[in-house]
């Protein structure tokens, strides 16, 4: 919904285009017709949107009867109010923590050293809620050799996904595109050796490139299918 600083994000657009409310809500229904049960709402930062976003968590839950709603987020902008108005709604809210070293989070672009305090409050407001906790991390070139065991087991999230840097050529891959996240790359070696470390936690799910190239459908800020390889986005309608 909104621009990421992250270098290593393989969405780029620069706009901060947000739809009118009744297209998004037909957007969904299309996709629920077409046999969608899970929906993740990412950005940027939804919680730019706070209001759009609630509507849009609270439909897709209540009307569409999604078995699944979870909303990825970096935490900063997810206030009392918005919990005591749309808490019920989301089965799952994520957040992204790319390392349990502030210095480490700055250089990947995460903040600006306060991150960790925001994770630990995030948890405990889910907690408040009833939703669960997920942590996004993305495993790079500074943060693959670190052990994460330690503050895994001590925020306890349901789920810990772990994501292999990825670069989509159009959006993030060159000298051309609004970001190159080449300086990101780890090989394969390096990702099965961040894997053998934490493999003994039960959250933990680690996806490789192999798999996140192909999993997951997304939508861009004008609900288009975002480029993974085409030549153009089709818009959902």
């Amino acid at each position: 919904m909104t621009k990421s600083t992250q270098g290593f994000c393989f969405h780029t657009a620069t706009s901060s285009h947000v739809e009118p409310l009744p297209n998004a809500k037909k957007a969904m229904a299309i996709l629920r017709a077409a046999g969608m049960k899970k929906i993740n709402f990412a950005g940027g930062e939804p919680f730019m949107n706070a209001e759009f976003l609630g509507q849009l968590v609270m439909y897709c839950k209540e009307t569409l009867n999604l078995e699944s709603v979870s909303v990825v987020t970096n935490g900063s902008k997810v206030t009392k109010r918005w919990l005591a108005k749309y808490g019920e709604y989301p089965d799952i809210m994520a957040i992204s923590c790319d390392s349990f070293d502030e210095t480490t989070n700055v250089k990947i672009g995460r903040g600006t050293g306060n991150h960790l305090k925001t994770v630990v409050e995030l948890s405990q407001k889910c907690k408040e809620h009833g939703i669960m906790l997920k942590i996004n991390t993305v495993v790079n070139r500074y943060n693959f050799h670190e052990d994460m065991n330690a503050a895994i087991e001590e925020i306890q999230p349901f789920r810990w996904k772990c994501f292999q840097v990825l670069i989509v050529p159009e959006e993030n891959g060159s000298e051309h595109t609004l970001r190159d996240a080449r300086r990101f790359l780890i090989s394969d070696d390096e990702w099965r050796l961040f894997n053998e470390k934490h493999r003994h936690q039960e959250c933990f799910v680690p996806e490789g490139n192999d798999v996140m190239a192909s999993s997951y459908l997304l939508l861009d800020e004008y609900l288009r299918f975002l480029n993974k390889g085409w030549e153009s986005r089709q818009k959902v309608f």
